[in-house]
């Protein structure tokens, strides 16, 4: 782009001095008028041609930029969303490790003739939470999904449809 805007700066330059030289030479001949008067036509093009890349580059520049801004809040919308999967998926990797000693535990006190109550309200809460936790993976997964069928609806920028609308509600009832 530093191209561009260097090359615009010293075409518009040349343009002005050759300009300025056409003015200052005095009119020799009929001929010489007639040059002048295209030279002069020529320079004006060239000038409107040179304003209009001139726009060309801000409305590039200016897209960029936008693009640019886009796609960084995309990478961190999609960055939270695998920072909330990654921690879900952590609490589901610990829970079933508790899960998985709490059954040995278990298994052996069974084993060994000792059927212990702590432990199998231990192994149901440990369970439990491990269900609780699948469940919470379940959630972010789904809106994770549901996020990104949002973006696209956005993106479309089609309406959503609520189920007052499709006259579906109740049907299961």
């Amino acid at each position: 782009m530093s191209d561009i805007s260097e090359l615009e700066t010293r075409i518009t330059t040349a343009l002005e001095r050759i300009s300025n030289g056409l003015s200052a030479l005095p009119a020799q001949a009929t001929g010489a008028a007639d040059d002048i008067a295209r030279l002069t036509t020529e320079l004006e093009e060239e000038r409107t041609a040179n304003r209009q890349l001139a726009e060309r580059v801000k409305a590039l520049q200016q897209s960029r930029t936008e693009e640019v801004a886009a796609l960084r809040n995309e990478v961190e919308r999609l960055t939270a969303q695998l920072s909330a999967s990654e921690e879900v998926l952590a609490k589901l990797r610990q829970v079933n490790a508790d899960l998985r000693a709490n059954s040995n535990a278990l298994r052996d006190a069974v084993g060994g003739g000792l059927a212990d109550a702590g432990l199998v309200n231990t192994a149901m809460a440990t369970e439990l939470e491990g269900l609780r936790v699948a469940q919470s993976a379940d959630r972010a997964e789904l809106d994770a999904v549901l996020g990104e069928l949002g973006q696209l609806i956005f993106e479309k920028g089609l309406k959503p449809s609520g189920s007052a609308e499709t006259g579906r509600e109740g049907a299961d009832a």
